[in-house]
């Protein structure tokens, strides 16, 4: 999809839900360690439009939404001003800069908030490379639990203010 048209970043509302879930469900595959889900059902009951109702409405959440034409086209959370908790691009809106805008959005937002030292994000196996262009790094290995595969990783926030 190419356009001109400016991505639009604004908080989530909870009419959002829906279709912030139907989003995340649409990439949801790729983190789980089974294409099918099975053995994940925690992390599937965790983005169901009620659960994502509650984050949206949870003050310990920033959670803001990406719009292309008026379209959802990404979606990104933020967890106690120090966690990147969601970030899912839709499947047609990948690979065109979304994810890094919303990503480094609402971690300034939360660092303006909430200062810190570090900013942490549990990357799907296919999200790695994305998060390292960011300046995270792994911790450790790849961690399977509860169905889902994934790396922790954590940002210098000194990166973000020197500019790397």
């Amino acid at each position: 999809m190419i356009t001109n048209s400016p991505l639009i970043i604004r908080p989530a509302v909870a009419t959002d839900a829906e279709c912030v879930s139907q989003l995340i469900g649409s990439v949801a595959n790729r983190c789980t360690i089974s294409p099918t889900g099975d053995g994940a059902e925690l992390f599937y009951s965790s983005i169901s439009p009620q659960a994502i109702a509650s984050y949206i409405a949870n003050a310990n959440f920033l959670y803001l939404v990406g719009l292309l034409n008026g379209k959802l086209a990404g979606v990104v959370a933020v967890r106690d001003a120090r966690h990147l908790f969601h970030l899912f691009v839709a499947p047609d809106c990948q690979y065109q800069g979304i994810g890094t805008a919303l990503a480094l959005r609402a971690i300034n937002l939360s660092l303006a908030a909430c200062p810190s030292e570090t900013f942490t994000v549990n990357a799907s196996l296919p999200s790695v490379p994305f998060y390292v262009r960011l300046g995270f790094q792994p911790l450790g290995p790849k961690i399977e639990d509860k169905g889902v595969a994934f790396v922790p990783m954590q940002l210098p926030t000194s990166a973000l203010n020197s500019g790397s």
